[in-house]
């Protein structure tokens, strides 16, 4: 059987979207759960869910005692609901917080591919799917317990609606009023995620599309009435809880505090010039890198086929208004990434030309090449000898990905090629989110500082004194696995904490005022381990030492007896 009789077997019907969710699946779900917990979005995101686990606070969003005033509260439901359901929050399984992440890429990818059939074709529209699913950059965020793969999942499938929507109106498969609940319901959930953020991708796709076609008869057909309500339905009572809750706080701080810098200039030192996502595109759409070029050749030549129009109009605004933002980061085009992988697929039902070819290629061997050389140097910077082996199946997966998606496409077999290289890619990516990453000890500070506690039998978690004091390092990941309740203190207050028989963390750069503070207590330190490593977040390297609690006293010298050196 052939590679494309196999393909229209998997894509009949419900197949195509299942099978194109169990892609994103396969690709996220190492990380799950062999990855520590994250600095420093992830780790203050689960740490919040966890506050309100253990409060029965689901409507004011802290951090420890600060309100945490940035994004809605979508996030922190489903997470709650994940914990709940699978763990604890005494536990501190990160891998919980990670499992809306995960459905949100699966349904990402689902959608996707739904929407695609309806205007490409089953076969299309299943491999559209996979390309999403498969991508590096959705598959790693599938991983990381925010908000991001959740809301592309959303987004995705509010814009699949819209294109089965389209599609009718173009001759294709009617569309019912399932269709148009997914639509607001896509809709209304990516507003209580991340605001207005999906609702611009929506409203920037709808406007170009209105622009090209100079019409829009089927936007008469969304089912505003009703639809709207949805909508309200699901975003105004918690709005107006955290409103009351808050005194209007929440939404102030928001704009001011989160939004506005991130629209004025680069925001905690993450600008970049425009381009940027364009320039590094090759990496975040690994394995099907082999596939940019036919796919912006074909959003120039195929632009009349109302498949590619809806493709070029979801991704062509939404893209631009990100690389025009003064702030970056690579998962904000995520949104985006469907009406590319539609765009991609979309290349594939005709021969590739030649300057896409080998263009392709070159990207193809670049991106494996730098993926490949990325698992070598992390190996040589922060592994050891037993970090060896995963490193060369990282590497040499990535660099298998490259050079075979490369050869097989200047062979004219560019669906082989794809095929054969998002295997590879995806067994890539697991070997270094699932085996190489999680084993670089120098990366993993805080976990390895719980798990220090815990073998000295110090962690408060196993019922020892607490909370544990630290000073001078303060990443969210460590609150997350010691506890809400952990003190982020001075040396001063760290010493005071020992003295309270509470155990302590102090980085090596504060342990001189650590041990004054000590000494003026009458109070001897009492060391019990080191930590080295790197805080990847600002780039220091760190050296935590643990401290006992409950000291022993200096014992004052007995003025009744002379020194030693003044006997006879």
């Amino acid at each position: 059987m052939t590679l494309e009789s196999r393909l229209d077997q998997w894509s009949r019907g419900w197949r195509g979207p299942v099978f194109a969710a169990l892609v994103a699946l396969v690709a996220g779900l190492p990380g799950v759960f062999a990855m520590p917990p994250l600095d420093r979005d992830e780790s203050r995101f689960a740490q919040a869910t966890a506050q309100m686990l253990e409060t029965g606070d689901l409507v004011v969003i802290k951090f420890q005692d600060q309100p945490r005033f940035k994004k809605p509260v979508g996030i922190h439901w489903l997470q709650a609901a994940s914990v709940s359901l699978l763990s604890a929050a005494e536990d501190r399984g990160i891998w919980a917080y990670r499992i809306p992440s995960l459905l949100g890429a699966m349904l990402a990818a689902a959608a996707c591919a739904w929407g695609a059939t309806a205007l490409l074709g089953p076969r299309t529209g299943l491999l559209a799917g996979a390309i999403l699913g498969a991508t590096f950059l959705l598959s790693t965020e599938a991983f990381i317990a925010k908000t991001d793969a959740a809301l592309c999942g959303v987004t995705t499938l509010a814009m699949a609606a819209l294109a089965r929507l389209y599609a009718a109106h173009q001759g294709g498969p009617p569309a019912g009023n399932w269709t148009r609940l997914a639509f607001w319901l896509g809709l209304s959930i990516g507003l209580l995620l991340k605001g207005p953020v999906g609702l611009m991708v929506v409203a920037l796709s709808l406007a170009m599309l209105w622009a090209w076609d100079r019409k829009a008869p089927w936007l008469r057909e969304l089912g505003w009435g009703w639809g709207l309500i949805l909508c309200a339905g699901v975003v105004l009572p918690w709005a107006t809880m955290i409103t009351v809750a808050t005194d209007g706080t929440f939404w102030s701080s928001a704009v001011t505090g989160d939004l506005a810098p991130k629209l004025a200039g680069g925001q905690e030192s993450h600008g970049a010039p425009f381009g940027s996502y364009a320039l590094i595109s090759p990496l975040l759409t690994f394995p099907a890198t082999l596939l940019l070029p036919a796919a912006l050749a074909l959003g120039w030549t195929g632009r009349r086929e109302p498949g590619v129009r809806f493709a070029l109009c979801w991704l062509i605004p939404t893209w631009l208004v990100f690389e025009l933002l003064p702030t970056k980061l690579v998962h904000y085009t995520l949104p985006a990434f469907g009406g590319l992988a539609m765009l991609m697929a979309a290349a594939l039902r005709r021969p590739l030309g030649q300057v896409s070819r080998i263009v392709g290629a070159v990207l193809m061997l670049l991106a494996g090449g730098l993926f490949a050389g990325l698992s070598i140097y992390v190996l040589s910077a922060y592994g050891d000898p037993s970090d060896v082996t995963w490193a060369a199946i990282a590497a040499g997966l990535f660099a298998a990905a490259g050079l075979v998606g490369a050869v097989l496409l200047l062979r004219r077999a560019a669906a082989t090629a794809l095929v054969t290289a998002g295997a590879i890619g995806v067994l890539a990516h697991a070997a270094l989110a699932g085996g190489l990453a999680p084993r670089l000890e120098p990366l993993w500070l805080s976990q390895r500082v719980a798990e220090a506690l815990d073998d000295a039998d110090l962690a408060p978690r196993a019922g020892a004194p607490g909370p544990v004091a630290v000073t001078g390092y303060s990443e969210p990941s460590l609150i997350f696995l010691l506890g809400t309740a952990t003190e982020l203190t001075d040396p001063a207050g760290a010493a005071e904490a020992v003295g309270e028989g509470r155990p302590a963390v102090v980085e090596a750069r504060q342990d001189a005022a650590f041990r004054r503070a000590l000494a003026d207590q009458g109070l001897i330190p009492r060391p019990a381990g080191e930590i080295d490593g790197l805080d990847y977040s600002d780039g220091d390297q760190e050296r935590l030492i643990l401290y006992r609690g409950a000291p022993q006293k200096a014992e004052a010298p007995d003025p009744t007896v002379a020194p030693a050196e003044d006997r006879p």
